[in-house]
């Protein structure tokens, strides 16, 4: 994403010094004076740095012991002079330090200092480094399609830096392309439409720093946006899924592959897709359906509508290309997601864990039911485990999870197309398998997209499913095996369920901490969850609970040999009186810190996915609100009834998001604006906000209709997210850039 913000290690260092009198017997040891100093200039986190320019920063100074608070304002070093920028006192202990127009060449790092005047012995300190202000332009490297606007933002840091900015430019093989360039429509906050009129591949976009002569060619205070220019964006090979719920409020379920061919900016479609469906006495499989008459038509680079065998969907695209789905033909309420599939080739040994949720196949009502497990091929052990939960039941399939299974399993990259048969004794169920993303690597892990062909027709309790097969890497720990301390570092968990006929979804920030010094041997499992249950809403901790709260401190335990199976405790609520005790939970580990999360034992089926956090390296782990800038693809992930949203009239979401930074107006905090469209309604008057772990709040209005969203990010380009209004329920969103 943004490459080159200069977020300052001296975020974890605002501690102030702070002067102490020192008497004729000594240093002072009780009731010492001392002065510290604050940066008060409200919404700069970068206080650490001043950008040049003629930036100001407000300080307060908080002397203690002494008979005045009125202080004497000065920079050092004092040889350095104007060049290193002025402070001025407003008041007895307030004053505005402002940057000089270069930095200086003798010392860019400099100390404010406020000294008593009751006290000219005590005085405090606070360091600044003067910087040179730095753009950078995004999404950083999108492919954008030919004839096609994409987006682009701009920010500039430090923090405390005007967001304002030179004439922007763009450069191709072929010289000049600032021609293509527009500004964004009704957008507050830099932002540039590129549409480029032919294929491309060396590109790139600038915003220069305010009052620069340009960012040239290799500008180091420029960081450039460098897109691929394509044809076209839907085009190649593709693995996809949906599910959802028809009009009669029962589940449908698909999966298939599909060719895209492109036709102008759009594409026509071709391919293979299994749907399962009611069908007036059950749910029943219909496979190798041919996907004819279908096509993609673009309405912008990040947009469109995919045409499937009948169904309309909203399309919304991510940098990466992945499709994400939202019905939009009045057919129900189907979300979904088709990414380009790798083509990788399983011919080696490995290991799968795979999640998978649906319905009871003889209920016309649905009734829910979760798998997760894992299995072996290719001289990985071919035995396999399973565990199942049928409306809180976990002996009713294949009998007392974790089942023992045989697994057989088949991939054609050519095709992208395989199996997977699951076998306990007399009882069995098979699945068609179509290639997603991903290879055989940790980074990167190829995922399969897996639906039932056995539905209740060798065996009657045979449920409806649809779910994911997911390489599962080698653990790093030193053991090399999946055990306690394979799981050590900070995930983000999204669950959805069912609780009293009424949709239930959940976010969970946990960090396990690689250990088996618990009872029973078990790790520690602590961080903070969300939860909406059909309106009702859960934040633990409590923002401002009085006294705070900690976060939650539950427990982790790998079991089964050290294959990848876990137990977890999540959910409950530390804070009930009495206390509502945490749900446990079946994890399969797809790698370190991911994997399958299936309920074990309550009605509600909670099932899910735990991802690794990836903290921003180039912020210290540190997340922050310029840091999001940018376009994003947002859709519906996941949701277990047809009702909720508040937003649209039905779950089915898609949305083009972009997010901006106005900037620090007479140092009063920015508010980070939110635009875009939701399934084709105008979003506007939205904001967002993130605080350093990796959570925030995001709220978005369309068509009058407000709604507020906590979010959980994964990475810096990757955030789930849930409603929280109260009565109203949710689905989980992802958001992607």
């Amino acid at each position: 994403m943004i490459k080159n913000l200069s977020f300052a290690a001296a975020l974890l260092s605002l501690a102030l010094a702070t002067g102490c009198a020192v008497g004729g017997s000594g240093p002072c040891a009780v009731n010492c004076a001392g002065i510290s100093i604050q940066n008060t200039s409200a919404g700069l986190s970068n206080v650490s740095e001043a950008p040049v320019g003629g930036a100001t920063i407000q300080f307060t100074a908080t002397p203690s012991n002494l008979s005045s608070n009125t202080v004497t304002w000065s920079i050092s070093p004092t040889t350095c002079g104007s060049a290193c920028g002025t402070i001025t006192s407003t008041g007895e202990d307030t004053a505005t330090y402002t940057s000089p127009s270069t930095v200086p060449s003798s010392n860019s790092a400099i100390t404010i200092t406020a000294t008593s005047q009751s006290n000219p012995s005590v005085s405090g300190t606070y360091p600044i480094t003067i910087v040179n202000i730095t753009t950078s332009v995004a999404p950083v490297s999108p492919k954008v399609g030919q004839g096609l606007g994409q987006e682009f933002t701009a920010i500039a840091s430090p923090d405390n830096a005007p967001q304002t900015f030179g004439t922007w430019t763009c450069s191709n093989s072929a010289g000049d392309c600032s021609s293509e360039l527009t500004a964004c429509s009704g957008v507050v906050g830099a932002c540039m439409t590129y549409t480029p009129a032919t294929a491309e591949t060396k590109v790139q976009i600038n915003a220069p720093p305010p009052g620069s002569a340009g960012c040239g060619t290799s500008n180091a205070n420029c960081t450039a946006a460098t897109p691929t220019v394509v044809t076209n964006r839907v085009s190649g090979t593709y693995g996809f899924q949906f599910s959802g719920y028809d009009t009669n409020g029962r589940q449908v379920l698909a999966a298939g592959t599909f060719t895209a061919t492109a036709s102008g900016t759009g594409a026509t479609i071709s391919g293979t897709e299994d749907q399962i469906s009611w069908n007036g006495a059950k749910y029943a499989p219909t496979t190798g359906i041919s996907i004819s008459s279908s096509s993609y038509t673009a309405t912008s680079n990040d947009s469109g509508t995919l045409k499937l065998n009948g169904n309309t969907f909203d399309a919304v695209l991510n940098g990466n290309g992945d499709i994400q789905l939202a019905e939009a033909g009045g057919n129900g309420i189907y979300y979904g997601v088709a990414e380009p599939a790798s083509k990788t080739s399983v011919t080696k040994s490995a290991v799968f864990a795979f999640g998978l949720t649906g319905v009871e196949a003889n209920q016309s009502t649905p009734v829910r039911v979760g798998y997760a497990g894992l299995f072996g091929i290719n001289g990985s052990p071919t035995s396999a485990l399973l565990d199942t939960n049928d409306n809180g039941q976990t002996t009713n399939i294949c009998g007392t999870s974790p089942c023992s299974v045989t697994a057989t399993f088949t991939f054609s990259a050519s095709t992208n197309q395989g199996t997977l048969t699951l076998t306990s004794g007399s009882w069995s169920q098979s699945f068609d398998l179509f290639g997603g993303k991903g290879d055989l690597t940790a980074s990167n892990p190829l995922t399969l997209y897996a639906i039932s062909t056995t539905v209740g027709a060798t065996n009657p309790v045979n449920p409806a499913l649809l779910g994911e097969v997911q390489f599962q890497a080698p653990p790093t720990n030193k053991s090399g095996v999946y055990d306690n301390s394979a799981f050590n570092g900070t995930s983000v968990s999204v669950l959805t369920g069912v609780s009293e006929s009424s949709s239930v979804v959940s976010l969970t920030l946990g960090t396990t901490d690689g250990t088996s010094g618990g009872t029973g041997g078990t790790g520690n499992f602590s961080g903070q969850f969300d939860q909406n249950d059909a309106g009702m809403i859960l934040t633990y901790p409590a923002p401002n609970a009085n006294p705070a709260q900690p976060a939650f401190s539950y427990t982790y335990l790998a079991t089964n040999g050290s294959t990848g199976r876990y137990t977890f405790q999540m959910l409950g609520n530390p804070a009930a009186s009495p206390v509502l005790a945490p749900l446990p939970f079946v994890l399969y580990a797809s790698g370190p810190n991911r994997g399958f999360l299936l309920d074990e034992n309550s009605t509600a089926v909670m099932t899910g996915t735990m991802t690794p956090q990836k903290a921003p390296t180039q912020t210290q782990g540190i997340f922050f609100n310029a840091a999001m800038v940018g376009t994003y693809a947002a859709a519906t992930f996941s949701n277990s009834l047809p009702s909720g949203c508040s937003l649209m009239p039905s779950c089915a979401v898609a949305a083009n998001l972009l997010l901006t930074s106005p900037g620090s107006v007479n140092n009063q905090a920015p508010t980070f604006p939110v635009n875009g469209t939701e399934n084709g309604a105008t979003i506007s008057g939205g904001s967002y906000n993130i605080v350093s772990s990796g959570t925030g709040t995001l709220s978005a209005t369309v068509n009058s209709n407000a709604a507020n969203y906590v979010l959980y990010a994964i990475d810096e380009t990757d955030f789930y997210l849930i409603e929280e209004d109260s009565k109203v329920p949710s689905p989980v969103l992802f958001m992607s850039q």
